[in-house]
């Protein structure tokens, strides 16, 4: 199964015997909150999730979006209609950040089948819809373990002796400027892989052998992977982007907001020497 869903295919799936459960997953960093975007207009069923208070625990040592609390994220997908055995797909805006971020932690958390919509809302060409739904509860429960995931020793380790990839934009990683976090900068040895580049300039993600061509070309092929970005968020989109074309990623859930609270961890700044 792909990790991605087209509008189309949505289409005809949610006609069908067994619809998907949607989750809106709207988000904007440093913007306003997703609800009343979802509330003017959203794909009809749709649930909206809170990514900061349902995806995400409180911001603190372990970063600025750090894994939710089992217990409310279960609650949060269940009060969705998530059960065992439904299909589930997620979308935000269009960027994919958001929904990838849904999807990982339901793959994460034991869920087997979760796409996202390909170029989310902006891709969608149907009708929307202002009603809220109730769907009946879910069963699902979340089991840890579905898709890897690395703190900071071994994201340092894995930039050491596999691939550790940084997916946000390349002024950041270099240290040029850090809008949000403490320090700017990146991990000693991870390479720059911006998430941008994932994507088409419709909005959709590249077709699999552009993004096969992209991670061959960082030195993903035979090597463990890892990735992070600024708090785990869009970093989960490229991890994404690399189960499309058969590469398992890890992902460093703390990222650099978690990395760079802590003085002690090694800083490295410039271009990407390869």
């Amino acid at each position: 199964m792909t990790a991605i869903i087209t509008a189309a295919e949505l289409t005809g799936e949610s006609a069908g015997p067994r619809p998907p459960v949607l989750l809106d997953v709207r988000y904007r960093l440093g913007g306003p909150p997703g609800r009343p975007e979802y509330e003017a207009g959203h794909l009809p069923g749709a649930v909206y999730v809170d990514l900061d208070a349902e995806l995400a625990g409180p911001p603190g040592a372990g970063g600025r979006h750090p894994l939710p609390d089992l217990a409310v994220f279960g609650a949060a997908m269940r009060r969705a209609g998530v059960g065992t055995d439904t299909p589930v797909v997620t979308y935000d805006g269009g960027l994919g950040w958001a929904a990838a971020r849904a999807w990982w932690l339901l793959r994460w958390a034991g869920h087997g089948d979760v796409r996202v919509l390909d170029g989310g809302l902006a891709g969608w060409t149907g009708p929307l819809s202002t009603e809220i739904p109730a769907p009946a509860e879910g069963d699902f429960r979340p089991e840890p373990g579905g898709l890897p995931l690395l703190d900071a020793d071994g994201a340092a380790a894995l930039a050491r002796e596999g691939l550790l990839l940084d997916a946000r934009a390349a002024e950041r990683y270099r240290g040029d400027v850090e809008p949000i976090d403490r320090i700017g900068g990146h991990i000693p040895g991870a390479v720059s892989a911006p998430t941008a580049e994932n994507m088409a300039e419709n909005g959709t993600f590249r077709p699999a052998p552009e993004l096969a061509a992209r991670f061959a070309a960082l030195g993903a092929a035979g090597r463990d992977v890892g990735v992070y970005c600024g708090s785990g968020v869009s970093a989960a989109q490229q991890v994404l982007a690399l189960e499309l074309v058969g590469i398992r990623a890890a992902l460093y859930a703390g990222s650099w907001s978690e990395w760079s609270e802590d003085p002690a961890r090694p800083v490295a700044k410039g271009p990407d020497p390869r």
